[in-house]
């Protein structure tokens, strides 16, 4: 699975962030910390319980943030891939959000990068067709970028070995910038996918920055803005999604809730209800 044709076709998905609160609101952890375990397992449903309710709802893609897993105990791997299959639902992309593959530091580098590689075994193990990694933390520069595409390139054999496509996303310090994100999918020439997230950027030069890097998306995380409980901005919400319709946008709409009310299923039904029209 190393093309962008191996992971296309428009369908809905939901990423476990959308559904932090449901989940209990376990604490995040990163390269500075071990597993908060006694953070999960307080919520209405557990992960393990997750992939049957996002079945009764409908969708059957997923994402999993990798601060989701309370545990990476290969037993409960197991069991957690067993009830994707069981609820028949793909797990699309294992999102690490942790990690810094342009730090400055040779040996905080190297602590990093192994910390990531890490979940290139756990994706795998779960059956995940593509990993998201952190492009870089580094503010953009002619240094940190190529040290970005240097370090990505290397991830790349990494997940074809396991058959996964390699993903990155325009978050975070070093891709804050369309001429950012394509200096490096320009130099990585299709060997690592984009997750395009419409809802990382904001300003008035929004909507033309993101028509500037909409080309490489193979993903879309379709985050919505809510000005207040369930009042969703449907002109921005629709003025993104008619970007990734004129680009011919051909993977799945990951639908991201974090607006202020907590009933989370209610807030992904109200995105769900948008974005549906753009899967023809």
């Amino acid at each position: 699975m190393t093309s962008k044709e191996a992971v296309s076709g428009r369908r809905l998905s939901v990423s476990t962030w959308s559904l932090h609160r449901t989940l209990g609101n376990p604490r995040s952890y990163g390269v500075e910390q071990d597993i908060p375990v006694e953070s999960h397992g307080r919520g209405a449903i557990t992960l393990l319980e997750l992939p049957q309710r996002l079945a009764d709802f409908g969708i059957h893609t997923l994402e999993i943030c990798h601060f989701h897993l309370p545990t990476l105990d290969v037993g409960y791997l197991r069991e957690l891939r067993g009830a994707l299959e069981q609820a028949e639902i793909e797990l699309f992309s294992f999102l690490v959000d942790d990690g810094d593959i342009t730090h400055p530091d040779p040996v905080e580098l190297e602590r990093n990068i192994r910390w990531i590689n890490q979940w290139f075994d756990v994706a795998s193990q779960l059956g995940a067709r593509c990993i998201r990694v952190v492009g870089g933390k580094a503010a953009p520069s002619a240094e940190s970028l190529e040290q970005s595409v240097r370090e990505l390139e290397k991830m790349v054999e990494r997940a074809q070995a396991q058959g996964m496509r390699l993903m990155t996303e325009n978050w975070l310090n070093l891709l804050s910038t369309p001429q950012a994100v394509q200096r490096v999918c320009g130099r990585l020439d299709g060997k690592v996918g984009l997750c395009f997230d419409f809802g990382n950027w904001r300003g008035e030069g929004k909507y033309a920055d993101l028509e500037q890097i909409v080309t490489y998306a193979e993903s879309c995380h379709t985050k919505a803005h809510f000005a207040a409980p369930f009042e969703l901005d449907r002109a921005d919400y629709e003025r993104c999604l008619e970007i990734t319709r004129r680009a011919h946008f051909a993977g799945p709409y990951t639908l991201i809730y974090d607006g202020p009310n907590a009933d989370e299923w209610t807030g992904l039904a109200l995105e769900r209800d948008v974005v549906q029209t753009y899967l023809q």
